[in-house]
């Protein structure tokens, strides 16, 4: 199975950096970045989230029905000339639930990585939230994924299945959802935010790596 930043390196996944990037008025390369960071991340608290019944079934609902991957087959008319209010709302309230009231600690995280102002990450997490739950709907129609245990097995599949050449860096992927293993990715994100690992080679050491050059 593929992973999510190998569908970032897709074809399909250039047109969303192109498009992110135009929106937001930021450079692709440091837009691209920001996504291959946020992906796994949102993915990850996904999945975590869907680990609870009502958690899976609200994820399950979104995604085989509003979010059903219809989305990526129109990226041409949601970047022209704007993507629409209603799209940037969708996002903002994916985010909401997706990290609670950790979202501006994560956008800050993510903010001082990438060089990107915190503003502009929150505009590009905004775009980009419709869009990763658009691809996880088009994967769930592929494997017919219609039940919660089927659900996590997707999601940890998209996670752990990215190759391990470039910037998609494997123990990035399997490190992030709990870097320090006390249950808790926002935590991290946290302590990263603040300037501090919690242990050695943690998830601030793996972003530091990912975005330090490190091929």
């Amino acid at each position: 199975m593929s992973g999510i930043l190998d569908l970032l390196n897709s074809d399909i996944g250039k047109s969303i950096v192109n498009g992110v990037a135009g929106q937001t008025n930021q450079p692709e390369s440091k837009t691209q970045d920001v996504l291959m960071m946020a992906m796994p991340l949102l993915m990850a608290a996904m999945k975590r989230n869907a680990s609870s019944p009502q958690g899976a079934e609200g994820l399950l609902n979104a995604i085989n029905s509003k979010h059903d991957g219809s989305i990526l087959n129109n990226l041409g008319s949601l970047f022209g000339g704007g993507v629409d209010d209603s799209v940037m709302n969708d996002g903002s309230k994916i985010l909401g639930h997706v990290l609670g009231n950790k979202q501006h600690t994560v956008e800050s995280a993510i903010s001082a990585k990438s060089g990107i102002d915190a503003g502009s990450v929150s505009q590009i997490l905004k775009v980009a939230a419709p869009i990763l739950m658009g691809m996880l709907g088009s994967q769930a129609k592929q494997q017919n994924v219609n039940s919660p245990s089927g659900l996590e097995g997707m999601l940890g599949g998209l996670l752990q299945g990215n190759s391990t050449q470039g910037r998609g860096d494997q123990s990035f992927l399997e490190s992030i959802l709990d870097a320090d293993g006390d249950g808790s990715i926002m935590d991290d994100i946290a302590g990263m935010a603040m300037g501090g690992n919690k242990k050695k080679g943690g998830l601030g050491g793996l972003l530091g790596g990912l975005f330090g050059g490190n091929k």
